[in-house]
């Protein structure tokens, strides 16, 4: 054993640890040289100030030191494992997210593109950094709001899916009139009509995901509403900035993906650049389908999501499924996924009906009006 080794043996001997405490302890050494140095600079400290310590101040520090270790650690791994509840439960309004924001800057001039990407990403920071006290807030001193706000935002989320989907099925309709009806009233081309007011599009993207971070926190909330405030806050901003650094991220590669493709389909010289223009040919190919594919799947993911928050906050609903889903035999590989899918199709009709009702409302007002 080394000499180190037997001084620290003697001293454990000498205070008396329990065994059970100087294991860990050991391990903490071992393992941990940086609260080895901490707890050494703390006796210095002690003797400087103090005096030389007795075996019971010894004791106490060591005590203190092991507990305050242990309650690191057992917050630490608090706050991962609600981080990754949160995320998975999150993780299907991102999908919607990215493509709505990767929407709301297509069009914008190449040049411009990444700046209008990075003020959106600031005003989602923005957005969170209001959120998240509002959120806490509401946990502690009206913690019965919880609940019902998260159906409310459930219900929202299945609004705006079905908003989604009727009006582009209107947007269809149309435009296949318009096609029967051209004109000299038709739109001038895309190269004579007036650019977008970028500073519009960035408070439209704003707003957006001003909705959507809501969605995010809320369902966040949700998970860790009953633990204690120092837990909530990190988990709750650490789902708000890793969401935030991830999406923009994200749809700022998506953004720049054609750029990316044309680059490499326009490599010349021979070794790996053939295969180089080939790839980036083939994302010139797939970078439309990407984008329809995030719409599609932020559609369906806004319907499981939302059907989801919306008949867990409604209990009879979601015991009336869970019993009607167990009247019924399914194969075992089908099983696990009966419930979410029955959720999604609670959460579309829910979304048509408030939809259709939204649209009646401002139809009526539309005729008042006029």
């Amino acid at each position: 054993m080394s000499t180190s080794g037997l001084q620290s043996l003697n001293v454990a001997q000498a205070v008396s640890i329990p065994d059970r405490q100087w294991q860990h302890f050991t391990c903490c050494i071992t393992f941990h040289g940086y609260f080895r140095s901490v707890g050494h600079r703390s006796i210095r400290y002690i003797q400087r100030f103090h005096g030389p310590p007795g075996l019971d101040g010894i004791r106490m520090a060591l005590a203190n030191l092991l507990t305050l270790i242990d309650d690191i650690a057992s917050l630490l791994d608090d706050v991962a494992a609600l981080t990754k509840t949160a995320g998975a439960k999150t993780a299907g309004v991102l999908g919607d997210d990215l493509a709505l924001n990767a929407q709301q800057v297509t069009g914008v001039r190449v040049d411009r593109e990444l700046p209008v990407v990075w003020a959106v990403f600031k005003g989602s920071l923005l957005n969170k950094s209001i959120l998240v006290p509002l959120a806490l807030a509401i946990s502690a001193f009206a913690p019965w709001l919880v609940t019902p706000l998260l159906t409310l935002g459930g219900l929202f989320l299945c609004f705006e899916g079905a908003e989604k989907l009727l009006h582009s099925a209107l947007h269809r309709k149309h435009a296949e009139h318009a096609a029967d009806h051209a004109s000299a009233e038709a739109p001038p081309p895309a190269d004579e009509q007036p650019p977008l007011n970028e500073k519009e599009r960035v408070k439209g993207a704003i707003r957006t995901d001003f909705i959507l971070s809501a969605e995010i926190i809320a369902i966040t909330l949700g998970i860790v509403a009953h633990e204690p405030l120092p837990t909530q806050i990190t988990v709750m901003a650490i789902i708000a900035l890793t969401m935030t650094v991830g999406v923009y991220g994200i749809v700022a590669a998506i953004v720049k993906l054609d750029d990316l493709g044309l680059y490499l389909s326009q490599l010349q010289g021979n070794g790996m650049r053939p295969l180089l223009r080939a790839i980036g040919r083939g994302i010139l190919r797939a970078a439309p389908w990407l984008m329809k594919g995030l719409s599609i799947a932020g559609t369906i993911a806004m319907f499981l999501v939302g059907g989801g928050i919306a008949t867990h906050g409604i209990p009879a609903v979601h015991h009336a499924l869970e019993h009607s889903l167990a009247q019924v035999t399914l194969p075992a590989w089908l099983s696990g996924l009966a419930l979410p899918v029955a959720q999604g199709v609670v959460g579309l009709l829910a979304g048509l009906v408030l939809a259709i009702v939204f649209l009646g409302i401002q139809k009526i007002r539309g005729t008042a009006q006029a």
